[in-house]
């Protein structure tokens, strides 16, 4: 099994920063993507930033300019550095992995547990 483990959410202050990271264990050969997602209460989970092995990324409109997603590949380890922090950016923030695991001929998505995300005004 693959377990993903995020921290670094909180309650912070409009234009404020934050840091998030997620980090994959269990039996892992390697990793593709990795994703960051949030979801606010009555709305459907969307994407925030993704980034491929080779560390080529793709960030939602919203958030472009302000968040950066990073990946350390020898720590199966993904960031999300959210800067300019907005109300709007409240949410659960989700990790997401895709996972080829040991011994596997096919990669799975794999998720955390979340970590809420609050920004006051």
């Amino acid at each position: 099994q693959v377990q993903l483990v995020e921290s670094g959410g909180g309650l912070v202050q409009a234009g404020g920063s934050l840091r998030l990271s997620c980090a994959a264990s269990g039996r892992i050969f390697s990793i593709n993507a990795m994703g960051w997602y949030r979801q606010a209460p009555g709305m459907q989970r969307e994407l925030v930033a993704a980034i491929t092995s080779g560390g080529r990324t793709n960030y939602a409109d919203s958030v472009k300019g302000r968040f950066t997603i990073s990946r350390a590949n020898d720590k199966n380890t993904v960031y999300l550095q959210m800067n300019s922090l907005k109300p709007e950016d409240t949410a659960v923030y989700y990790c997401n992995a895709n996972v080829f695991q040991q011994g596997s001929s096919s990669s799975r998505n794999y998720w955390g547990q979340g970590t809420q995300v609050t920004v006051s005004s």
